[in-house]
């Protein structure tokens, strides 16, 4: 039958007869949405409605949608739409939208109650407890494969941690350059331009020497290698986790932890030292050539007055910190990269997730460090 005229009607006395024909599938939706409407809208001056479907050769879900509308429309105006004609094999789809109950969007601000608080606190302290717990579980077993090595010195993965001290080390240095240098020379600039309201340019020194050695230095470079090098090692572990080569190594009799992490840990425990090192060394160079630039402070009273200023104290401060910076990075990048699940959306937050938690880490140790050495006199 031809769907040129989908749906007819036809009125006696104070009865509306309307007659479909054709087919009521999504394809026809622009039509379909047109003919609905028109008589939905219409002059309503009957009593009882009816509707023939004998005529319709296709039916699917948005025709049985468009005919609930239809009855809800006549429901809406007192009147009730009898069906007639509607072949059995449509019966249960009918029902099935006619079943359907849809709400309406909320548009009420949300309300949260003192339970609500209470439960979302609780899961905030009960997911940051199972973080503890697996970041000390990592911990343990790197201790425990360092055992292993220090038992068969033999079986520590040389040729791995070397290649890793290069990537982790030798290749950070130009960046690590640049970043101090330009540190070095911000601080001293920003040193001179209010310290010389007081007349007080020679304690810029004492300023950029101190800060240098003992806090920035180490931190900038362990954030630079938290974001280099942890999300670096996050990656390829989650990579090996997705691709199972985690747990083919177990299958073999192999704990990835002294294969894979062990290697990875140790060079950054090696290199950050050596890093922080450089980068103090040229965030001073930094501020010793905007001294001489902006500040016009000769080299010579530069390195003079830097003398007085610092002390080896100020370097061991900022030197033993690196280590124990290292460790934390390279543990948290461990724990995030076992972590990662099946999709490439999993390796993505957990490579996220690593950096941020390292650089928290990294800060919160460095104002533990700060209490500790201020308490003992460093």
């Amino acid at each position: 039958m031809a769907d040129h005229l989908l749906l007819t009607a036809s009125q006696s006395d104070d009865q509306l007869r309307l007659l479909a024909v054709g087919r009521w599938i999504a394809p026809q939706a622009a039509r379909l949405e047109g003919v609905i409407q028109a008589q939905a809208f219409a002059d309503q001056t009957f009593h009882s409605v009816s509707i023939d479907m004998r005529g319709v050769e296709q039916f699917d879900t948005y025709g049985a949608w468009l005919l609930r509308r239809l009855r809800c429309c006549f429901q809406d105006c007192g009147k009730q739409l009898h069906v007639i004609g509607l072949a059995d094999r449509y019966h249960d789809l009918q029902h099935d939208v006619d079943r359907l109950t849809i709400e309406g969007a909320c548009l009420d601000s949300p309300t949260y109650s003192a339970s609500d608080v209470l439960v979302f606190v609780g899961c905030w302290v009960a997911k940051a407890w199972q973080q503890l717990i697996g970041i000390i579980a990592m911990l343990g077993a790197i201790l425990l494969a360092l055992t292993t090595v220090i038992r068969r010195p033999q079986s520590f993965r040389w040729t791995s941690a070397i290649h890793q001290l290069d990537r982790v080390g030798w290749r950070a240095v130009p960046i690590i350059l640049l970043i101090t240098f330009l540190i070095g020379g911000i601080i001293a600039q920003q040193g001179f331009f209010h310290f010389r309201k007081f007349g007080a340019d020679e304690y810029v020194v004492d300023m950029v020497g101190i800060l240098v050695l003992r806090e920035i230095g180490v931190l900038i470079v362990a954030i630079m290698v938290a974001g280099r090098s942890g999300s670096s090692y996050t990656a390829e572990l989650g990579s090996m986790k997705m691709r199972e080569e985690l747990d083919a190594l177990h299958t073999m009799g192999l704990d990835p932890v002294h294969i894979l992490i062990l290697p990875r840990v140790a060079a950054l425990i090696f290199a950050l030292p050596l890093l922080t090192f450089i980068g103090s060394m040229a965030a001073l160079y930094g501020g010793g050539l905007v001294a001489w630039l902006y500040g016009g402070m000769s080299p010579e009273i530069f390195v003079a007055r830097l003398k007085e200023a610092i002390s080896l104290t100020h370097f061991k401060v900022g030197m033993i910190k690196a280590p124990f910076m290292a460790l934390a990075i390279g543990v948290i990048a461990a724990v995030e990269g076992v972590q990662v699940k099946g999709s490439a959306e999993s390796l993505g937050l957990q490579t996220t997730t690593s950096v941020v938690k390292s650089i928290f880490l990294v800060i919160v140790l460095d104002g533990l460090f700060a209490i500790f050495f201020a308490t003992i006199g460093m």
